[in-house]
This record gives structure tokens, C-alpha cells and sequence, in this order.
């Protein structure tokens, strides 16, 4: 396995996207929709250990992972991967996760829920999945938790782009691809000037709108995860290592992607140092407050 250069004395890359490899995410919660996804990636549907998942990412060089709840439960029907469930790994890994909450935005409780992840449960950000949950962002009905969110003053990841939930099947499970676009998350941005953004996943098919976005908008920020490195448009790698290099974070999107082999990958990018400690680790810490 071939490290980026910047590891060789030892691992400090922080992944800011990552899933539980347990039957509360892969099994609960995913489920056909979960299957749909590792068909596309080629991923086994195998549940593993948090001690496994943090053995694997430290071999693969990686220090610290952000650890994704998940709730979709509205649109999917799938039980969510809670709040505290998350909070809980993280206790038990301290030095290892940082741990992200999932609110519903489609459920009442969503802006209570909110509340107590951040403010009892300590969690430090948020993870939507708009065409899992089925909302626009931008939408003012949500402008109750969007505020509350920036309020508590943590980021919050959304997915950009396509998704592999429902690809392939008829109707792609009632999933709609429209709330992927990140022009939503920039009229989110433009209204919410203290919310800091991440626009998970290279945004197939609206890389430049996602690029522009970033550039544009000083609180928005994105991650390379759910994507090899060889298989990112040239685009989105040319601004990583110039316009945007204060700006791009890495990720795996795990278990889907395996974090050794996206490494490897990265490795071969030909990134100069600098710009390898920026996507690996220092714009993740500067963020996050680490």
C-alpha cells in the first residue's frame, strides 16, 4: 500500500465522512436501500466492529474519523442510526471519533432534536441526506432549524450530487435526485451566512455548480468522499490543489469505499506536500475546531 508522502512519520488524516460498518446503519436503517448502494460501489453488505473500523483506518494512516448519524425515517421508512448511538461510539472512542447528528427535518420534533444533540449529547455538527430524506434544503419551511442549527454553531455535511440509494431500481425508490443540487445549499448558504457548510461527495452531475458555490460562498466547504480519486473530474482535482485548497476536505464515504485503498489512490494524485496536509488533515482541524 502506497501512503501520501505527509504520513511517513506517522497517521494525522482526518476522514469527515463516515458510516457505521454496524447492522444499525448496513442492516437498519439502509437496507434496500443500503444494498442498492453497495451494488453500485461493489461493497460487501458485511457488519464490523468499531474496534475493527478503527484498526482498519489506522493502518490505512488515518487518526480520526467523523462518525455520521443517520435518519431518514419520513421518506424511507427506515429506522434512523440515533443520536445517541453515535454520541455513545464516540464516548468510547474519544480520541478516535467526532461525532455528527441526524435530525428528520420532515419530523416535528426536528428542531428539538437539534437542540439536544449539540447542547446534551455534545455532538459537533449535522448530517442530511436530502434525497434520502426527501426535502430542499432552501425550502423556508426549514428555516426554523437552519437558524437554530447556526445558532449552536456547528457545520452542518450535506450530500451533493447523485446517490446510489435506489439507483438502479424502478423509479429509484421514489428517491429524487433534484435535492442533490448544490444550488439549493448555496441559497441555504446566502441566507445563513454564519453556517458552515460541507458539501459531501464530488456532486456528480453539478460539479461546477458545487465548485462555484464553494468559491462564492466563504462558508461553504466540500469533501472528496464517496469516490475514488482516480475516478474525480479533473475539475474538481485542479481546484482542490489550487483555488480551493483551503477548502477541500478528505473523506471515504465508509464502509462503502475502503479508507486504505482511497489513500493509496490520493497517493498517486502527485499533490505536493502542502497541499496534502491541507486536504488530509489541516482544513478538517481548522473547521472543526480540533
Amino acid at each position: 500500500m502506497t501512503l501520501p508522502s505527509v504520513l511517513g512519520d506517522g497517521p494525522r488524516a482526518i476522514d469527515v465522512h463516515a458510516h457505521p460498518p454496524t447492522r444499525e446503519f448496513l442492516m437498519d436503517a439502509g437496507g434496500p436501500y443500503m444494498h442498492d448502494a453497495a451494488d453500485a460501489f461493489g461493497a460487501e453488505m458485511d457488519t464490523s466492529t468499531f474496534d475493527e473500523m478503527r484498526a482498519e483506518y489506522r493502518e490505512a494512516g488515518i487518526d480520526r474519523a467523523v462518525l455520521l448519524a443517520w435518519d431518514a425515517e419520513t421518506t424511507t421508512g427506515r429506522p434512523p442510526v440515533t443520536n445517541e448511538y453515535v454520541a455513545t461510539a464516540r464516548d468510547e472512542h474519544p480520541d478516535f471519533f467526532i461525532g455528527f447528528a441526524s435530525v428528520d427535518p420532515l419530523k416535528a420534533d426536528c428542531v428539538e432534536t437539534a437542540e439536544r444533540a449539540v447542547l446534551d449529547l455534545d455532538l459537533d455538527g449535522f448530517k442530511f441526506q436530502q434525497i434520502a430524506q426527501g426535502f430542499d434544503p432552501s425550502d423556508p419551511a426549514h428555516e426554523e432549524l437552519f437558524t437554530t442549527i447556526e445558532d449552536l454553531g456547528v457545520p452542518c455535511v450535506f450530500h451533493g450530487g447523485n446517490t446510489q440509494f435506489g439507483g438502479g431500481t424502478p423509479g429509484g425508490r421514489g428517491l429524487e435526485l433534484r435535492f442533490g443540487d448544490p444550488m439549493l445549499m448555496d441559497a441555504l448558504a446566502a441566507r445563513h451566512p454564519d453556517l458552515d457548510i460541507i458539501l459531501a461527495h464530488p456532486a456528480f452531475p453539478w460539479e461546477r455548480e458545487q465548485l462555484a458555490t464553494c468559491l462564492h460562498k466563504g462558508n461553504v466547504y466540500m469533501d472528496l468522499s464517496g469516490w475514488l480519486p482516480r475516478y474525480i473530474d479533473d475539475q474538481v482535482l485542479h481546484y482542490a490543489r489550487t483555488l480551493l485548497k483551503d477548502k477541500v476536505m478528505f473523506g471515504t464515504d465508509y464502509p462503502m469505499l475502503d479508507p486504505a485503498r482511497w489513500m493509496a489512490d490520493f497517493a498517486e494524485l502527485g499533490y505536493d506536500e502542502s497541499i496534502q496536509r491541507k486536504i488530509l488533515w489541516e482544513n478538517a482541524e481548522r473547521l472543526l475546531g480540533l
